[in-house]
């Protein structure tokens, strides 16, 4: 049996480049090279059938380290909470009231962004705090 080396998460959205763009921003990714022999991912979408176009865009750490996200266009809109979601490591290292002023000068920056605050859950007895949050398009995801 193979073992797996490399995983990517895929997002269903109505603006993948935008959604994609939003979280290059929140990690640190950058846009991948186009394909050979375009200039730009502009000359490669105007290349593409009409209704490809704007269809799909993708992320991905510049190290290599972290996984590539792919953004994809669905007809539908989000309508319930996410099955899956990323969890941001904003306040690594840190403790107590440490932690939780990186976890909220990090919530700031994405809400700049055009992240939404959805709600703060405090540290007690068995976990630590985290912030919950939705991306541009209504995605959740913690920082933590």
């Amino acid at each position: 049996m193979g073992s797996v080396r490399q995983v990517q998460i895929t997002f269903d959205c109505a603006e993948p480049e935008r959604v994609a763009r939003f979280w290059c921003e929140v990690l640190g990714y950058v846009v991948p090279p186009p394909p050979k022999g375009f200039a730009s991912w502009g000359d490669y979408d105007r290349s593409l059938p009409p209704e490809r176009r704007g269809a799909a865009f993708a992320c991905q750490d510049p190290d290599g380290v972290g996984p590539r996200l792919f953004f994809q266009r669905v007809p539908e809109g989000k309508v319930v909470k996410n099955r899956v979601h990323l969890d941001v490591r904003a306040g690594t290292g840190l403790v107590g009231d440490e932690r939780l002023a990186a976890l909220e000068a990090e919530r700031d920056r994405l809400i700049a962004l055009g992240a939404k605050h959805e709600y703060t859950l405090y540290a007690d007895e068995y976990n630590e705090s985290c912030i919950v949050m939705q991306d541009v398009e209504g995605n959740e995801f913690c920082l933590d």
